[in-house]
């Protein structure tokens, strides 16, 4: 339960309610942090429409590669919601979803390419606290991806720090996309798997 409702789609009203069947027909149900966005219908239209316009304008990098650093910096900030939402995307893309119970052993894992690797460092470099990238990580990131590749990268990974951040602000937790452990942020496991 988050920490304010959500506006109930009985109480909605008409751009609210056009939101909400556009999230119902898109993923299944009405994602619940857009009905705590609809406390504030004018950032929620903002929000959706720069969602919308990410999603569009996203294409230079290859999709399981943004879906991989997206999901893993919800990992690291602990959003069960995004962590949720992030692997029924990612199924729905048909991208493995199997490799994410070891995403945090990405570094030494054989279930990630050396540029996953490199991805993936840099998203946790972006997430930390302070911020932790280093010139060397976006050189050798900038030369394979390229600017262009480079930019969407820094900025899929900064927006998932904001939505993780907002469902984390509210008590927003994972709302059963995905079934099994699928949901859950996975724990770390020691070496002897427990």
């Amino acid at each position: 339960m988050s920490r304010i409702p959500g506006v109930q789609a009985k109480d909605a009203n008409w751009l609210i309610r056009a939101a909400y069947r556009y999230s119902r027909k898109r993923f299944g149900a009405v994602l619940e942090p857009l009905t705590i966005l609809a406390r504030h219908p004018r950032l929620m239209v903002a929000s959706s429409g720069h969602e919308l316009g990410v999603q569009r304008a996203a294409r230079a990098l290859p999709p399981a590669l943004g879906e991989l650093v997206v999901y893993r910096t919800a990992v690291q900030l602990g959003c069960s919601w995004c962590v949720d939402f992030g692997a029924m995307l990612q199924k729905h893309e048909g991208l493995d979803i199997d490799r994410l119970a070891e995403i945090h052993d990405y570094a030494t894992s054989d279930k990630y390419t050396e540029l996953e690797k490199l991805a993936l460092a840099y998203a946790d470099a972006m997430t930390a606290t302070p911020v932790a990238v280093t010139d060397e990580q976006v050189a050798e990131l900038a030369e394979r991806l390229g600017h262009k590749g480079m930019v969407e990268l820094t900025y899929l990974i900064a927006l998932e720090n904001q939505r993780g951040r907002f469902n984390a602000a509210f008590g927003i937790t994972d709302q059963g996309f995905t079934s099994g452990d699928a949901c859950r942020v996975p724990e770390r496991q020691s070496a002897n798997g427990t």
